[in-house]
C-alpha cells in the first residue's frame, strides 16, 4: 500500500455543514455534520477516488508544494 497525503479544504456552507475537498483530486469532495465528520468522510472518499483512478489505468496525482500565502486587499 502505498502512503498518499493530499491537501484537504474544509469550509463551512450556508446551512452550517462542512464540505470537504481535495484540489488536486478533481470531484473529490463530501460533506458533514461537523468538521471532525467531514475529514472521516473525506478519507473515505479519497480511498475511493484513488481505487477508481486504479481501475481505470490512470495515475494517482502527487502533490509537489503545499503553502500558503496571505493576500491584503
Amino acid at each position: 500500500m502505498t502512503d498518499y497525503r493530499f491537501t484537504v479544504v474544509v469550509e463551512r456552507d450556508e446551512d452550517g455543514l462542512y464540505v470537504a475537498s481535495v484540489p488536486l483530486l478533481q470531484g473529490c469532495y463530501t460533506q458533514g455534520a461537523t468538521y471532525e465528520e467531514a475529514l472521516e468522510n473525506i478519507k473515505d472518499a479519497i480511498k475511493l477516488h484513488i481505487e477508481a483512478r486504479r481501475a481505470l489505468g490512470e495515475p494517482v496525482p502527487i502533490e509537489v508544494a503545499i503553502d500558503e500565502v496571505q493576500v491584503v486587499a
